[in-house]
């Protein structure tokens, strides 16, 4: 008799090699982190000899369930932000949120917590893409599952990154560190390519051939994205990242939701896997991913999770049922997705789609002790037919749950025996998974009462001159202006033409200011558009005071670019009133005195005002400094123009057209 660490034994035994072969009454032997043998019981109880012998009468003995693609940490923002569209639930919560928390400390907690979920729910190996990867790398080792780890790289700064350049060396020095650990496969993860430049994502490729390591990325979640690589490169997302040699290095694609048929034949041509992610592209509204046409391409699929915060579960018998589920609905087709291929996706299809094929996902003599035990025995898996041999996949498909698992081993070491886990301390995580909560809900409960917290937030802002100086009078007289830019004191440094496109976001407490979306059209000398800009502002309600004869001096704007759609700050702001302005704008940029002012002759086109405005503005840090042109202000209505002070406006525009 050959002595061997462990016998599992009279279970129904599922190999998912590449005969699907199944055993009624089977098992495996282990030895070391490796299975010796799979086959049947008889035959295995006759040849070996165990101290840990496992009884699984009753129970399906198969291979541990593979999650494509997650984001670990995440389980620590479950639920924190949902029912949101993905550019405002990424922008407006997810980033912030984690700009202001993710530490070292929260990646090892959060990962805590995600092992903990996957091994109870039967997961061996997973992939993974976040910051603080070494650390993440670290717990899931500590916590004994498989995984492929990579380091979210894009263009703007990260939770541990001012730069791009600092996450490549960050990535570069990952991969170093961790390259021939039993369990971690470092890699490397370009977040997409709409976070991503070319030299960005060249500088990925070139280093995952570096080293011959996996590149994870997420491409074509969204519609919008699709819609955007055309309008930026006039080209599509799968035909540009292909024209870059990302493809050259071993890929797995996330998501790929809007793919076309063209699309599909180049990832098919290079080799690229996709992790398939039904409940996060549902539950986000990114649409349902064309899963039937990729496996008639031959497109190398697998399952993944996503982040439990857009998931909201790291419960792979859930995703695997819906992947299987979904693709029916959508094609109309009950034979699009069987089971069986549902299961290959979510085992041996999803270790080979990140490149470990050769050690996991099946139970082949040779491959790692990477394994799972589920019961049979609950009501919602009665009955159990034996005519058809695809009717035990259809059972694990459609009807086990993950509460159904009862062990999990891998690499030779049991983590859960009978629902207890062995490498993880579940009510420390919990305990400390509830303290983060309650600091995030304190963040977010301060930043939603404050718009200008909100704005801050989502990045980029940035304050500009403390004052503003201005005024506004009616243009009754058309000639007014030619007197102003022909007085002797004046001197005309510039002149541009604008059309602008102004929705304001109003709140009901009016001390939380207002924010302004502005898209500014530069009109060139023919009278169309040259040039186009968009920016938010962001101003303080209350007047810092008003002088002679209605010049305002007003509080700091603050100034962000507006780089998402309008609809993005629509839903993210929850304004409760809305002004749009359309104006027709002349600016000339002036020296009175040696000072600079802007004077704009704007015609306001939404709301429809026959009259015109003529306005003069200038801004400064300085209070004394705004004080004095103030006084210029004047001088310039009073003395040059000759105006009456009954012509002045004392409001603004938005107030105005609210009247």
């Amino acid at each position: 008799m050959k002595q061997v660490d462990s016998l599992l034994v009279h279970g129904t035994l599922l190999t998912m090699n590449e005969r699907c072969d199944q055993v009624a009454d089977g098992g495996v032997a282990i030895s070391g982190d490796s299975l010796v043998a799979a086959g049947p019981t008889e035959a295995l109880l006759a040849e070996y000899t165990a101290e840990d012998v496992v009884d699984c009468s009753g129970q399906i003995i198969m291979p541990g369930l593979v999650n494509t693609h997650t984001h670990m940490p995440m389980t620590l923002l479950r639920a924190m932000a949902d029912d949101l569209r993905l550019d405002v639930w990424l922008m407006g919560y997810m980033m912030p949120t984690e700009r202001e928390f993710v530490t070292p400390e929260f990646c090892r907690l959060g990962t805590q917590l995600s092992c903990a979920e996957m091994i109870r729910g039967g997961t061996t190996l997973f992939a993974d893409m976040y910051y603080f990867e070494a650390d993440i790398a670290e717990a899931t080792a500590q916590a004994g599952l498989r995984a492929v780890c990579g380091q979210s790289i894009m263009k703007f700064p990260s939770p541990d990154a001012d730069s791009y350049e600092q996450s490549l060396a960050y990535t570069r020095q990952f991969i170093q560190d961790w390259l021939g650990h039993p369990l971690i496969v470092p890699s490397v993860a370009p977040h997409a390519p709409y976070t991503c430049t070319d030299e960005i994502l060249k500088a990925c490729t070139e280093l995952a051939l570096e080293f011959d390591v996996l590149l994870q990325i997420h491409i074509l979640e969204t519609r919008q994205e699709a819609d955007e690589s055309w309008e930026a490169f006039e080209k599509k997302v799968v035909e540009r990242v292909a024209e870059l040699g990302v493809f050259r290095a071993k890929t797995i694609a996330a998501h790929c939701v809007h793919v076309d048929s063209e699309e599909i034949r180049l990832l098919h041509k290079h080799g690229v896997a996709v992790a398939h992610n039904p409940t996060s592209n549902l539950k986000l509204a990114s649409g349902i991913a064309p899963i039937k046409e990729m496996l008639e391409r031959g497109v190398r699929l697998s399952v993944g999770t996503d982040g439990a915060a857009s998931n909201n579960d790291l419960d792979m018998f859930e995703e695997m049922r819906l992947a299987a589920l979904l693709v029916k609905g959508a094609t109309y087709d009950p034979t699009a997705l069987p089971a069986r291929e549902a299961l290959l996706m979510a085992t041996r299809w999803g270790a080979e789609a990140l490149n470990l094929g050769d050690i996991t996902g099946s139970l082949d003599v040779g491959k790692r002790a990477d394994l799972i035990v589920v019961d049979r025995s609950p009501l919602h898996n009665a009955p159990h037919f034996e005519r058809d041999p695809n009717s035990v996949y259809s059972q694990l498909v459609y009807a086990t749950q993950s509460a159904d698992v009862q062990h999990v081993m891998v690499n030779g070491q049991w983590l859960m025996r009978d629902r207890c886990l062995l490498t993880l301390d579940e009510e420390r995580i919990r305990e400390q998974a509830a303290a983060y909560a309650r600091q995030i809900d304190r963040f977010l409960i301060a930043r939603e009462g404050n718009v200008l917290n909100k704005l801050v937030a989502i990045g980029g802002l940035q304050q500009e001159e403390s004052f503003e100086i201005q005024v506004k009078v009616r243009l009754d007289d058309k000639a007014l202006i030619e007197r102003l830019l022909q007085n002797p004191a004046v001197e005309v440094v510039k002149h541009n033409h604008y059309r602008q496109y102004d929705t304001y976001f109003l709140f009901e407490d009016a001390d939380q200011g207002r924010v302004r979306y502005r898209e500014d059209d530069f009109i060139g000398a023919s009278g169309q558009p040259v040039s186009v800009r968009t920016r938010l502002t962001y101003t303080i309600p209350d007047k810092a005071g008003e002088f002679d004869e209605a010049v305002l001096l007003s509080h700091s704007r603050f100034i962000a670019p507006a780089d998402r759609p309008l609809r993005f700050y629509r839903e993210y702001f929850q304004a409760s009133q809305e002004c749009e302005i359309h104006k027709d704008r002349l600016r000339w940029h002036i020296l009175y005195k040696g000072v600079l002012f802007y004077v704009n002759v704007d015609q306001i086109m939404v709301p429809a005002v026959t009259e015109r405005f003529f306005e003069v503005k200038s801004r400064t840090w300085s209070l004394r400094d705004a004080e004095y042109k103030a006084a210029l202000t004047s001088e310039i209505l009073n003395d040059v123009l000759g105006l009456q002070p009954e012509s002045r406006v004392r409001t603004e525009y938005v107030d105005l057209c609210q009247e």
